[in-house]
C-alpha cells in the first residue's frame, strides 16, 4: 500500500494569533493570570489515601520508573531521600553529575574534578554507597586526559543500584509515596470536553479542525486535534489515528510535539497536543526575506532534529516525514518534529518496508520499496538542512511544476548542486546525508551519535542543548503572524451515509485513554500545582492506608443549629482541638 503525504490529510497548523484567536483577558484567568479556574482546587482535590488502596497494590514497584522517569514521582523520592542523612548525599552527588553534565566544554575539567573531590576524596564527609576503587581510578583518570559528558555514568549507576535496593523499600513504605498514589489516582481520572476551555479554530487536519485550548485546572495552553469520528469512519482511517496517538503518547521529548491528553466527545476523537507559536520552517524559509536560512541558524535546528530523531529511535521509532512543513517552531524558537501520522515502530532485529512520505523527501531505497529501519530519517535530515540553506529542496525547485516520476528519476540517479551558500562542513554533511546507499549514509551505522560527532556541529553542546539551555538564533516575534491566509480555513463539510454504533466502541476505548502520565505530571509541576497543593495539603491524607498501620483521619461530628449558634456567641467553647487527632505533618 502506499501512502503519499504533503497533501491536506494529517497535516495542521500550530499558530496562535494574538488578538484575533482570544479574548484579551485570556491569561487573566485566576490566580495571578495564571489562567486557572477559580475552582481550580476542587478539579485537582486529592482523594484520601485510603481510596488508593487498590492502586498501592496494582501498581508495579519499578525503581526507574517510579522514582526517576515520572516527574511526581522523582520529585516526591527525592523529598524523601532528603529526610534521609545517608541518602541526602546520593541525590547531591546525582545533582552535581547533572550539573557536570551541561557544563561548557571549557570549564569540564575544572568542574568534574570539583564533583570528583567533594564526593570521593579521603576527606569526604557525604555518606555514598561504595564504589569499586577501580570506577573511581578510571573516572579520575578521564578527568584529567579526556573528559567527556558521561564520565561519572559508571559511578551513578552504582548510586541508583543502591537507591534502587532498601532505600526504595522504604520509600514504598512512606507518606511520600502514599502522596504519589493520589496524584497518580487523580492523573486517571476520566478526560472529558469540559476539562479544556476552547477557543477559535487555528487550522485543519485530515479528519478535523484543530483548535486552541487551555486546561481549566491549570491553565496550560495546548492545541486540540479533532478527529471526527464519521469522517473516520469513512476514510477507514481508525489505524493510522490509533497509530500516531499510539506513537505520541510513547515519545516524550523536548524535540517532538508531546501528546498530554486523548478523550473523546459524540463527535470526535481529540489529540490534547503542544501548541508551537512560531509557525513551520516552510513558511520562515519561503517567506520572510531571501529564501533560506544562514548557516548557524540552519545548524541550530538541524542539531535539534537530530535529538528528536534519536529520541524517536530510542524508542524504535521510525519517522517517515521530515519535511519543512511538519517542523514547527515554539514561542521561544526552539523546534519541534510534528504530525506522526506515518511514522511506526519497529521490533528489534527487524526491518520495515512502505513507499510512504513526501515527494522530493522520500529516500531511494523508500522509493524503491526496499527493506529499511532508520535510514530515511537521515536522508529526510539531509535533505532539510539543504534546503534552509539553498532556499529550496535537493531535487525541485520552490514551486517548481514537475511530474512525480521525474522527480524520483533525480532522487535516485542525480547528485545534488551546491551554491557557495554552503560552507565546506555544511556541504560534507548534505553529502553524507544524502548518499543513495542508505549501506554507507550518515548516522545508518552508529545513529545519532554518528551524525551528532560531525564537524558542522562543533560548537553545539548536545547535553546543553538538550537540556534547554542553549538560546536559539532566531526568536519568534510574538505580535507577528507566521501563516498565510489563516482566516480563510474552509469548513469541512458534513458526512453523509455514515453512522456510528456498538461496533466503534473498541476503537474508541482503545483511542479515548484520559491523560498521558509524563506530560500531565509535568504540566501539575510546571504550572505550580503541584507546590501549591503539596504546601497545603501534605497533612492528614498523606498517611498509609490500614492494612499498613494507616492513622485514620476523625471524621468530624455533625453539629445541629443551636450547637453552632451558641458558639458562634461564645457561649459554647470549643473544647480540646480535633486537629489534635489527625495524622502529623511531615
Amino acid at each position: 500500500m502506499e501512502y503519499i503525504s504533503g497533501n491536506r490529510c494529517y497535516s495542521w497548523i500550530f499558530l496562535i494569533i494574538k488578538k484575533i484567536i482570544f479574548p484579551p483577558n485570556l491569561g487573566g484567568g485566576y490566580g495571578k493570570k495564571s489562567g486557572r479556574s477559580k475552582r481550580w482546587r476542587e478539579m485537582l482535590k486529592l482523594p484520601p489515601v485510603s481510596q488508593c488502596r487498590e492502586l498501592r497494590h496494582s501498581i508495579e514497584k519499578d525503581y526507574s520508573s517510579l522514582c526517576d522517569k515520572q516527574p511526581i514521582g522523582r520529585l516526591l523520592f527525592r523529598q524523601f531521600c532528603d529526610t534521609k542523612y545517608d541518602l541526602k548525599g546520593c541525590i547531591e552527588f546525582l545533582d552535581a553529575v547533572g550539573e557536570y553534565e551541561v557544563t561548557a566544554d571549557e570549564d569540564q575539567r575544572s568542574y568534574g574534578l570539583q564533583v570528583f573531590n567533594t564526593f570521593f576524596s579521603v576527606e569526604s564527609a557525604v555518606p555514598l554507597p561504595e564504589i569499586p576503587s577501580r570506577v573511581l581510578r578510571e573516572c579520575w583518570l578521564k578527568l584529567k586526559e579526556n573528559p567527556d559528558k558521561d564520565v561519572f555514568e559508571e559511578c551513578t549507576s552504582f548510586v541508583h543500584y543502591y537507591l534502587s535496593g532498601e532505600p526504595f523499600k522504604e520509600y514504598l513504605e512512606s507518606p511520600y509515596f502514599s502522596r504519589f498514589l493520589q496524584w497518580k489516582w487523580l492523573e486517571r481520572q476520566p478526560v472529558t470536553k469540559n476539562t479544556f476551555r476552547n477557543y477559535r479554530v487555528l487550522g485543519k487536519g485530515g479528519f478535523g479542525e484543530v483548535c486552541a485550548c487551555q486546561v481549566r485546572a491549570t491553565g496550560r495552553m495546548y492545541a486540540c486535534k479533532k478527529l471526527e469520528k464519521k469522517r473516520i469512519k469513512k476514510r477507514k482511517g481508525e489505524a493510522m489515528a490509533l497509530n500516531e496517538k499510539r506513537m505520541l503518547e510513547k515519545v516524550h521529548s523536548r524535540f517532538v510535539v508531546s501528546l498530554s491528553y486523548a478523550y473523546e466527545t459524540k463527535d470526535s476523537l481529540c489529540l490534547v497536543l503542544t501548541i508551537m507559536n512560531g509557525g513551520d520552517l516552510k513558511f520562515h524559509i519561503h517567506n520572510l526575506g531571501n529564501p533560506g536560512f544562514d548557516e548557524q541558524r540552519a545548524i541550530f535546528y538541524a542539531a535539534e532534529l537530530c535529538c528528536g530523531l534519536e529520541d524517536l529511535q530510542k524508542e524504535r521509532i521510525v519517522y517517515r516525514d521530515l519535511k519543512p512543513e511538519n517542523i514547527l517552531l515554539d514561542d521561544r524558537g526552539h523546534i519541534r518534529i510534528s504530525d506522526l501520522g506515518l511514522a511506526m515502530e519497529i521490533p528489534e532485529g527487524e526491518t520495515i518496508r512502505g513507499r510512504v512520505g513526501t515527494v522530493g523527501y522520500m529516500a531511494p531505497e523508500v522509493i524503491n520499496n526496499e527493506n529499511y529501519t532508520f535510514s530515511p530519517d537521515w536522508w529526510g535530515l539531509g535533505c532539510l538542512i539543504y534546503e534552509m540553506i539553498q532556499g529550496h529542496s535537493p531535487f525541485r525547485k520552490f514551486k517548481e511544476k514537475v511530474k512525480r516520476e521525474e522527480v524520483e528519476r533525480r532522487v535516485k540517479k542525480d547528485t545534488e548542486e551546491y551554491s557557495k551558500k554552503f560552507s565546506e562542513d555544511s556541504k560534507s554533511i548534505c553529502k553524507m546525508l544524502l548518499t543513495k546507499n542508505p549501506k554507507h549514509r550518515l548516522g545508518c551505522k552508529a545513529g545519532a551519535v554518528e551524525v551528532k560527532g560531525h564537524p558542522v556541529f562543533k560548537d553545539i553542546n548536545f547535553k546543553r542543548l538538550e537540556a534547554n539551555m542553549l538560546d536559539p538564533p532566531f526568536c519568534p516575534d510574538p505580535q507577528a503572524i507566521y501563516c498565510k491566509d489563516i482566516l480563510d480555513i474552509e469548513q469541512f463539510s458534513t458526512v453523509k451515509g455514515v453512522y456510528l454504533d456498538t461496533n466503534d466502541d473498541t476503537f474508541y476505548g482503545q483511542f479515548a485513554t484520559g491523560c498521558v502520565s509524563i506530560p500531565w505530571q509535568n504540566e501539575m509541576i510546571e504550572s505550580g500545582c503541584f507546590n501549591d497543593i503539596n504546601k497545603d495539603e501534605f497533612d492528614e491524607n498523606t498517611v498509609l492506608n490500614q492494612e499498613e498501620k494507616m492513622h485514620y483521619q476523625v471524621p468530624k461530628k455533625k453539629r445541629g443549629f443551636f450547637y453552632r449558634l451558641l458558639r458562634r456567641g461564645g457561649c459554647i467553647s470549643s473544647g480540646p482541638s480535633e486537629k489534635e487527632e489527625l495524622p502529623p505533618r511531615l
